[in-house]
């Protein structure tokens, strides 16, 4: 079942129209979840936590520009905060082994947020692909930038900034790729009982 509004993403769905403080709101709330996401973190060098997730969910709820400004000031915000992963912070996190997946994130999430706008949120299936899609990104930034920092061959490098992830970035794209198409049901629900 598809959603039969023709909002582009659900935040338009939700506010069709913003202001400078709700756009603000929105891009802090966006980088707060990501911040969140990262503090449940464990393994080395690069931890396994559920930013990816949050990254994901963001960009497709906010669209292009909005998703990305706010993965990319959560990116801004821990250079001077510690909300990386097991609160680190700073140019050393960017720099080290996990920073071509940070650097990622604004990409991704206005990938996402492209998709989204072009309806790849509305049914699991496609949501499934702009995940995908998404996560592919991730990683095409992330193991490359890993090697260079720790100077490992190609299988170190899956070893250690691949593999171990390709579960738990399974079950996080499902989980999104479920949660989209579910909450265009129920801003269509909540359109129709109100009758706008």
């Amino acid at each position: 079942m598809t959603s039969h509004t023709s909002a582009a993403t659900l935040r338009v769905a939700l506010l069709p129209r913003t202001g400078l403080l709700t756009d603000a709101v929105l891009l802090a709330g966006g980088a707060g979840l990501i911040a969140a996401s990262a503090q449940v973190s464990f393994g080395h060098p690069v931890p396994i936590t559920g930013q990816t997730f949050a990254v994901l969910l963001v960009g497709a709820s906010l669209g292009t520009v909005r998703g990305g400004a706010s993965a990319l000031l959560y990116v801004l915000l821990g250079l001077v905060t510690p909300i990386y992963a097991g609160h680190g912070e700073g140019w050393d996190v960017i720099t080290g082994a996990s920073g071509g997946y940070l650097v990622s994130y604004p990409f991704v999430s206005a990938l996402t947020g492209w998709l989204a706008e072009h309806r790849w949120d509305r049914r699991f299936s496609s949501a499934i692909g702009a995940m995908l899609t998404g996560n592919v990104v991730i990683y095409l930034f992330g193991l490359p930038w890993l090697a260079a920092v720790l100077n490992t061959n190609l299988e170190k490098t899956l070893e250690l900034g691949l593999y171990k992830f390709v579960p738990g970035d399974t079950l996080k794209l499902y989980l999104a790729a479920a949660a989209l198409p579910g909450a265009w049901r129920l801003v269509g629900a909540a359109k129709r009982r109100t009758g706008r």
